[in-house]
């Protein structure tokens, strides 16, 4: 894992994409994030959202086992 500083931090770009394509399940949003962070993991991924969702900005919903739906809370 490479830790480089980017001008725009994680969670604002994951409510950015979420606000042009609406709810994504966590596969898809990853794909999204991959193409401005190349190395991102799934724990710094998991960070992002958890600290979205205590804020009230996001929603996760569990769909399966291993999947997770995340959406714009409705008041965003």
């Amino acid at each position: 894992m490479e830790k480089t500083w980017t001008p725009i931090p994680l969670y604002t770009t994951i409510v950015e994409i979420l606000t042009k394509k609406g709810s994504l399940n966590e596969t898809e949003l990853l794909k999204e994030i991959g193409s401005k962070y190349k190395n991102i993991s799934i724990r710094e991924l998991n960070n992002a959202l958890m600290k979205l969702e205590i804020r009230g900005a996001i929603r996760v919903t569990r769909l399966l086992k291993n999947k997770r739906m995340i959406e714009l809370a409705p008041n965003v």
